[in-house]
């Protein structure tokens, strides 16, 4: 099927056809999380490792967002390894902003959860008060595609600061942060399936709750023994994760979707 050259043609494409996201399905939770893995670890690498700290970290990922946000908003449809690396951008960028404000700035993970926990909710009222839903199945033009990315953009933020907030401050480790987001998540997949709570609602918890698990797993696979990490390589663990995700995205269907939410508001 070829892209629509005249705009009278896309009034006979599917909705879902135009929608500019994926089809929620498991595959779509598992690539997620592994690219806030990604996001971790590679945040980590050209901000730590390669010692350019988290000012330059995130001038050079909120550079590579801008453009591919630019590139996404501009595509007539979906393209999965267009919008799975601007999602791998956004949690990259997230990484160094986060460590950016509540280290440089000094803020802490309890000011900069919060801090950031706000500007996720002030995204998507800002949202729903200018398209009237906050829904992915909205999707498929700039502005609320606009909003989509900004809310994404804040949520793997505030995900690397709550994560590092409950490992640290909260004395919980990395794999007991890992262990109580991953069940979190459960609870809202069961809510999910047991209730007829708002979808929209549960997509969004399970979106932001994802980025604090990839967060502590990202920190427990590369931060130092003695720190309660495996002090595996930042570049070779980013490397590895990167080549699982682009399998993942060739092997498990890539289609774009309606939102879970679309009939149950």
């Amino acid at each position: 099927m070829t892209e629509p050259n005249l705009p009278g043609d896309r009034a006979s494409i599917p909705l879902s056809d135009l929608t500019k996201v994926p089809a929620v399905t498991l595959g779509f939770w598992i690539i997620k999380i592994l690219a806030t893995t990604l996001g971790e670890t590679g945040g980590d690498t050209v901000s730590m490792s390669m010692n350019l700290g988290y000012l330059v970290g995130t001038a050079i990922f909120l550079s590579i967002l801008v453009l591919l946000v630019r590139w996404q908003i501009r595509a007539s449809r979906f393209h999965p390894m267009l919008y799975w690396a601007t999602i791998i951008a956004s949690t990259t960028a997230g990484t160094t902003m986060a460590d950016y404000a509540t280290r440089s700035m000094g803020i802490g993970y309890t000011g900069g959860s919060l801090l950031l926990f706000g500007l996720v909710l002030a995204s998507l009222f800002a949202w729903h008060r200018g398209l009237g839903t906050i829904s992915v199945v909205s999707v498929k033009e700039p502005r609320a595609e606009t909003f989509y990315w900004i809310t994404i953009t804040f949520s793997q933020t505030l995900g690397t600061a709550l994560g590092d907030w409950l490992a640290d401050t909260g004395g919980r480790g990395y794999i007991g942060a890992a262990g109580i987001f991953a069940v979190m998540l459960a609870v809202v997949a069961l809510l999910y399936f047991r209730t007829t709570i708002s979808r929209t609602l549960l997509f969004w918890s399970a979106f932001i709750l994802t980025r604090p698990l990839g967060a502590a797993v990202g920190d427990f696979l590369d931060k130092p023994l003695d720190q309660g990490g495996l002090a595996l390589s930042r570049p070779l663990a980013s490397a590895a994760l990167a080549i699982v995700i682009i399998l993942l995205i060739m092997l498990l269907p890539q289609r774009a979707g309606s939102h879970p939410g679309e009939s149950k508001p």
